[in-house]
């Protein structure tokens, strides 16, 4: 289908009632023509004011080209985490947030900078500790951009400035602890020291530097000492088992030696008691003794001899009799009477 000859209107049909940019260049190229002949007056010929109008015709579409590129380098556009700090003829003018931004180009100078990313470094050194010894320690740091303005005007150099700065800092605190707490249980401590202590140096420099954390990653001792070194933390180990393993027997054997001392305690007692009882009692059936001995002392001592060697035979199994006008003892086997008489208890039985 053929689209010309269709009374100006596009493709779809609809009238265009835009201005012709080429049109508007002529009108406006006219005006300024119709301004310069009228200014050479009647001396000048219609060849020269013909000869003038195209180098016009050029010159604002130069100067028309130009604008429009001129003002696509001055208009830009900043992302929501983005921050620009502009200097005009090298001095400080303003710092723009997100969105649509202006600039004269060529004029300003322009910084942008992600203010929201977290950056991170890591360095190892060796370091001296309070002790005099040598450890090598990793540090890591996590910061971002607090104050573009200072970060860019302040230090030539900010993160080169921080690098110095942790350096610095972790060889201020490691110098303050010894070996073993910066190898083993002071790595929290330092790494909370390290951070506050390299705030302050940036805060010193106004690097506009936030650090958001500090880490000491590893620590190691040198190569040199480091197969003695594991021999130390290895017989650390074992001293530390060992003392569970006592504490662990202490809380057994403790409770039982206390239990054996009670137990003890309360037979003791007991025994205190019985003893007592008994030597009231004997007393009470002395007093008693005593009182019959005094009604009739014949008769109470042969009552107490007769009890005295019944108590003493009872318990013996051999008795020798001396034979009154013989030589030999009769020996009278009372442990084997004794068994003879059991036995025929039991067959009664």
């Amino acid at each position: 289908m053929n689209w010309e000859n269709q009374n100006n209107k596009d493709p779809w049909g609809n009238k265009n009632d835009a201005p012709d940019f080429d049109e508007l260049m002529k009108k406006f190229s006219s005006i300024l023509g119709g301004k310069k002949s009228s200014s050479n007056g009647s001396g000048g010929s219609g060849n020269s004011g013909g000869f003038k109008f195209p180098s016009s015709r050029m010159l604002i579409y130069a100067l028309f080209g130009f604008s429009i590129i001129y003002a696509s380098q001055c208009i830009y556009q900043l992302d929501a985490s983005e921050r620009a700090v502009i200097l005009r003829f090298g001095k400080f003018f303003e710092e723009q947030e997100e969105g649509l931004n202006f600039r004269l180009a060529g004029i300003d100078e322009r910084y942008i900078e992600n203010v929201s990313l977290t950056r991170r470094y890591t360095q190892t050194n060796s370091m001296l500790t309070k002790d005099e010894n040598i450890v090598d320690v990793t540090v890591s740091a996590q910061y971002r951009i607090a104050n573009l303005k200072d970060f860019v005007l302040n230090v030539k150099d900010p993160e080169g400035s921080l690098r110095n700065a942790i350096e610095s800092a972790l060889r201020h605190v490691v110098g303050d602890n010894t070996l073993d707490q910066t190898l083993t249980v002071g790595r929290e401590n330092i790494a909370q020291e390290v951070q506050a202590r390299l705030q302050s140096y940036l805060d010193i420099y106004q690097t506009g530097l936030l650090v958001q954390q500090v880490n000491i990653e590893k620590t190691d001792p040198p190569a040199a000492v480091k197969n003695a070194f594991d021999d130390v933390v290895a017989a650390r180990e074992d001293k530390e088992r060992l003392q569970n393993e006592a504490e662990r027997y202490a809380l057994t054997i403790v409770p039982e030696a206390r239990g054996q001392a009670q137990a003890r305690i309360r037979g003791a007692e007991a025994y205190k008691e019985e003893v007592v009882a008994k030597a009231e009692g004997e007393v009470d059936r002395f007093n008693k003794l005593l009182e019959e001995y005094a009604k009739a002392p014949e008769v109470t001592r042969d009552r107490l001899y007769l009890d005295a060697l019944q108590s003493v035979l009872s318990n013996s199994t051999k008795i020798m009799v001396d034979v009154e006008g013989g030589n030999n003892l009769l020996y009278l086997p009372l442990d084997k009477i004794m068994e003879e008489n059991k036995k025929k208890g039991d067959d009664d039985e």
